[in-house]
């Protein structure tokens, strides 16, 4: 018997092979299913994970990825083993270790197939974030060329970021991202001139001195403010912030201004990878915003510090240099105040001063060797125990009136106070109770600065580097610079700003 196939009635298929075919294409569909069914059970690694990186020594540190619900996954490294069971979603999650610093290992993620990344170190691992001067890239540093051949640190390793921002919180980075080894290559590669110089040159430190891997995760981009860093969480408990967090819906990934958008893509996907700490060098963006940031500031870091889970770890920041902003020549001076503030109500906080190493005339200035010495002296000696160093220079503590003069106190004196180039301190002003501020002369005197004024008969306030172009002259005698300060309160040019 035959039956006729098709409309056309122009060919004729047995009904026998008729039968066979569509037996053929059931296996083909069910050969198909099988295939994607295995390919959703496929364990998964975070982007976080990849050949080259370095993991977090001595704590537990967090392994993650996706495979199938209530898959089993098995994660070794180095003779250590985790186990964890993927959840109702798929998404499993392991803490191997501790581990001690070494490597090279190879690293194998099981369930119903096997992951291996090779190359992994076990050494120091930090956060490098901020705006554009954390971005900036070593084919722009000063002594660039030199630098940049001089960058072949096998046991240094990089995360290089890919920047935008997003409505929500994100798992990954856009684009394809993965470790690489600390070369002259990959230094100048990407980004804003390739590698973050001030994050380099900050590993470079730490691995000469603590001669473990250094891992360095850039997530930096430049034109971003502080509250673009901060999750949802934080933003929508601070007024003036909590209805500006409705307009997220539209934004694009080039919305870098957005409240929440850069913690979303740039941090987000990074949680709960283990770290030692964070370095951080922003401040431009919010300059005309001084006394938000004295909130903004520390409510990001124990944002970031909550939402990570692994306490209150090191945080180190960069304080903005001195820069013709315009308008105000008090702006940089006062969001400077809200990150000295930060330093001093913050626990396991440290700040690197820039007073005599920023360029008035560039945003961005080129020496950013010293930026990053500064920061590992911070990190050397509060993170990691070496107390032989002096990692600060001068900080105002408090004053008192001497007739008509008036004595300031500090700490980080290191072994004395002194004057730069020896030439007499300069930038103080004196102010009576009519907060009318006029030059001042400075003297040294031990561990304190006396200042005074023929124009000023009984004084009340003080004030050193209160301009934004202003530039040290206080250092300690190990070579670093005092903070800006006021010894008064009175309302700044900010005070209302949003």
């Amino acid at each position: 018997m035959q039956r006729q196939v098709g409309s056309s009635g122009n060919y004729f298929v047995k009904e026998q092979d008729m039968r066979v075919m569509l037996m053929s294409w059931r296996v083909a569909v069910v050969a198909l299913c099988v295939l994607a069914s295995a390919a959703r059970a496929d364990v998964k690694l975070s982007q976080m994970f990849s050949d080259n990186m370095v993991l977090q020594r001595d704590m537990h540190v967090p392994v993650w990825g996706q495979a199938e619900p209530g898959e089993k996954v098995t994660v070794t490294i180095a003779g250590k083993h985790a186990v964890a069971i993927a959840d109702a979603k798929g998404a499993w999650m392991a803490k191997l270790g501790p581990l001690a610093a070494g490597g090279p290992y190879t690293l194998s993620v099981t369930g119903k197939n096997t992951l291996t990344l090779t190359n992994v170190l076990v050494g120091e691992v930090w956060v490098c974030s901020g705006q554009s001067n954390m971005e900036f890239g070593m084919t722009q540093v000063k002594d660039a060329q030199a630098e940049i051949a001089g960058a072949n640190h096998p046991r240094i390793r990089l995360y290089p970021g890919r920047m935008s921002s997003a409505a929500s919180p994100q798992n990954r980075m856009p684009g394809e991202v993965a470790w690489q080894e600390c070369t002259s290559q990959n230094v100048a590669s990407g980004g804003w001139g390739g590698f973050s110089c001030v994050a380099y040159f900050f590993g470079r430190a730490l691995h000469e001195k603590l001669n473990v891997p250094i891992g360095l995760i850039e997530s930096a981009w430049g034109g971003t403010p502080i509250e673009a860093w901060t999750s949802a969480d934080t933003l929508k408990t601070l007024p003036d912030f909590k209805a500006r967090l409705e307009t997220l819906a539209g934004m694009t990934a080039d919305d870098r201004h957005a409240p929440t958008g850069m913690y979303n893509a740039g941090i987000a996907p990074l949680i709960p990878f283990g770290i030692r700490g964070v370095i951080w060098y922003q401040g431009e963006d919010n300059v005309w915003r001084g006394y938000q940031y004295r909130t903004l500031f520390p409510a990001m870091i124990k944002d970031w510090r909550t939402h990570w889970g692994q306490g209150d770890f090191p945080f180190g920041f960069v304080q903005i240099p001195p820069y013709h902003h315009g308008r105000s020549s008090t702006w940089v001076a006062e969001l400077c105040e809200a990150q000295s503030m930060t330093l001093k109500a913050g626990t396991n906080v440290g700040m690197v001063v820039t007073r005599d190493i920023g360029d008035v005339n560039n945003i961005h200035p080129t020496n950013k060797q010293d930026v990053s010495k500064r920061l590992a002296l911070w990190a050397l000696a509060k993170v990691y125990g070496d107390k032989n160093l002096v990692y600060s220079g001068p900080i105002y503590t408090a004053m008192t009136v001497e007739g008509g003069k008036i004595r300031l106190q500090f700490e980080h004196c290191g072994t004395g106070l002194i004057a730069k180039d020896g030439k007499p301190l300069t930038e103080f002003t004196i102010a009576g109770a009519d907060k009318n501020f006029q030059p001042a002369k400075a003297e040294i005197s031990g561990n304190t600065v006396v200042v005074s004024s023929d124009q000023v008969a009984a004084p009340v306030a003080v004030r050193y580097d209160w301009s934004e172009d202003a530039q040290a002259s206080l250092f300690n005698k190990e070579g670093l610079p005092a903070s800006l300060f006021r010894t008064d309160d009175w309302p700044g040019v900010s005070v209302n700003a949003k």
